[in-house]
């Protein structure tokens, strides 16, 4: 396959800037505005679960989750109907691992360059879940698992994300996938670290606080 077939499709190449708008969408902001609360104001100023659990409560946390993490995989399901329904269906693994991947990270950095808040967002941590909760599912539950681990040892919410997302490389060469998925997944990683970096300042600086703290800032 040639590097120009990959282009070939202007139905998928126009579900990239739809896939950022879908992750552009503020849940965090949302379910906490009928509470009174702005929530890019409050505590850590992020629109992640964590501190919408912190300011908001329980459900608001638990909504702002599971949206977060829907809109990560519903754009690539969207490509996977979009492929398999066309005649891009004979195409190689290659191609779909291409066009899934660049549709979760445009979820992805719609949710940390929300046009709704003046590209501003979140860490993408939920989002980016979501996008491998479809990509690839059994790399996204060992994550989930390592995730839950440093969270219960080191109960530092930034600290398990970091770590988790770290393990994303090596879980997908382990896992034997393609070339392409495995620069999707350093590439997510590489985002999601560097979103993290006041925590990583916190945390060298022992300033970071721990899960359960209302003042936490993951």
């Amino acid at each position: 396959m040639t590097g120009e077939s990959f282009f070939d499709s202007p139905l998928l190449m126009a579900l990239l800037p739809a896939a950022f708008l879908i992750g552009s969408v503020p849940f965090g902001v949302i379910f906490t505005r009928h509470h009174g609360i702005n929530i890019r104001s409050t505590g850590s100023r992020n629109i992640g679960a964590t501190n919408v659990l912190r300011s908001a409560g329980k459900k608001a946390a638990v909504l702002t989750l599971l949206c977060d993490a829907l809109k990560g995989a519903l754009p690539v399901v969207l490509c996977i109907y979009v492929i398999a329904g066309s005649r891009l269906a004979g195409h190689s693994l290659l191609y779909s691992d291409f066009w899934l991947g660049l549709a979760g990270l445009s979820a992805v950095l719609g949710h940390m360059l929300s046009v709704f808040l003046s590209f501003r967002g979140g860490k993408g941590v939920a989002t980016g879940f979501g996008f491998l909760l479809v990509y690839s599912p059994a790399v996204a539950g060992i994550m989930l698992i390592i995730w839950l681990a440093a969270a219960f040892f080191f109960r530092y919410s930034a600290l398990a994300a970091l770590i988790a997302v770290a393990a994303l490389p090596f879980l997908l060469i382990i896992s034997g996938a393609s070339s392409i998925k495995l620069i999707v997944g350093i590439v997510l990683a590489a985002l999601i670290i560097y979103r993290h970096k006041s925590n990583i300042r916190n945390l060298i600086a022992g300033t970071e606080t721990r899960i359960g703290d209302r003042s936490d800032k993951a």
